[in-house]
């Protein structure tokens, strides 16, 4: 399967019907638009920011946490919010190298820049907030509204000289019926399988409602055990959390295994809920829920934190590839009710 080919040339609007998708600029920054007129929603992109969906408004209401500033300065100075993208590692390494077929690859921090956290351990990988995204389609009809962009991982040696894996990432949003779909197809062009470890970190908010008034839906059946520093250790224990779980009081940062696939997640307040629900090649689910901020993720990943090492070590045998010359394609989708 390949990806699409890349047009040159496109309009600044398509309409249709209740959708549109159009190119504006917001703040000297250009943005891409979907909104379903019919069920009041709106998502805006940031291709040249981590090709990031910063904003969903459902009636007016935000439901994804907003950059913490104007998009110029956002884009100078960027931050964590809306749906970034974690590639070609998601969350954390515990050391600066990772096994790949039978290998292992040394991190070189002179050739791009490393995130690290509080441990100092690499963590979300090199495209947080990559410019390098470009549109490469931009289409509404009377079924939806979408906006497809491509970024060439394997034309940039200092992302190259990190994962020698040269691929292609192709990542569509969708708007129809309400309902945002996040679609990623990467493309392996390597001789060799490229081990996949991606994921994103979606803030999600109900607006005028306290987190402490919140309460959760996590359809999971394991939850992997961490190290002090974060990092899964390969040992799981069955989840016994109450259904819901009211947030008030508690935290979360943790990984978790066993998704009931008929199910998703959700956090609901006053009548208002966000649903999310991982397509079946995202198995893993990072949930975290910071006691100081009116947010909660429910992150869908391919693998669990650190899973080129711990496959390598043996504590791990979930760690999916991408088969050369072969494309990997997984969605999820976010839909809102009672806004």
């Amino acid at each position: 399967m390949s990806l699409v080919v890349l047009f040159s040339v496109f309009p600044f609007m398509t309409q249709a019907a209740n959708y549109s998708a159009e190119k504006l600029t917001v703040d000297s920054v250009e943005i891409v638009r979907l909104t379903d007129a019919a069920h009041g929603t709106q998502v805006s992109i940031c291709p040249s920011v981590g090709n990031i969906a910063y904003d969903m408004t459902v009636n007016g209401k935000q439901v994804l946490l907003p950059p913490y500033a104007g998009l110029a300065e956002w884009k100078a100075k960027p931050g964590q919010s809306g749906i970034p993208f974690l590639a070609p590692w998601a969350n954390r390494l515990d050391q600066d190298a990772y096994w790949a077929n039978g290998h292992k690859y040394l991190l070189n921090p002179d050739a791009a820049t490393l995130r690290r956290d509080q441990n100092g351990h690499p963590i979300h990988g090199l495209l947080l907030f990559a410019s390098d995204w470009q549109v490469v389609k931009l289409h509404a009809d009377q079924q939806g509204a979408e906006v497809a962009s491509r970024l060439e991982f394997w034309k940039h040696p200092g992302w190259m000289a990190q994962f020698p894996f040269a691929h292609t990432i192709e990542m569509t949003y969708r708007l129809a019926a309400g309902v945002l779909e996040v679609r990623t197809a990467i493309e392996n062009h390597s001789l060799e399988a490229m081990p996949l470890v991606i994921g994103f970190h979606p803030w999600y908010q109900i607006p005028d409602s306290p987190r402490d008034e919140w309460t959760i839906h996590v359809p999971v059946r394991d939850r992997y055990t961490l190290s002090s520093a974060f990092i899964p250790t390969g040992e799981t224990k069955p989840v016994d959390l109450p259904d819901p779980t009211p947030l008030s009081g508690r935290q979360f940062d943790d990984v978790y295994g066993g998704l009931k696939s008929a199910e998703e997640f959700w956090v609901e307040a006053k009548g208002r809920r966000i649903s999310v629900r991982f397509g079946p090649k995202f198995p893993i689910a990072v949930v975290y829920a910071p006691p100081s901020r009116n947010v909660v993720c429910f992150e869908p990943m391919t693998s669990i934190t650190n899973a080129f090492n711990l496959e390598h070590s043996g504590a791990y045998r979930g760690l999916p590839s991408i088969a050369p010359g072969a494309t990997w394609t997984e969605s999820f989708w976010v839909r809102t009710s009672g806004f």
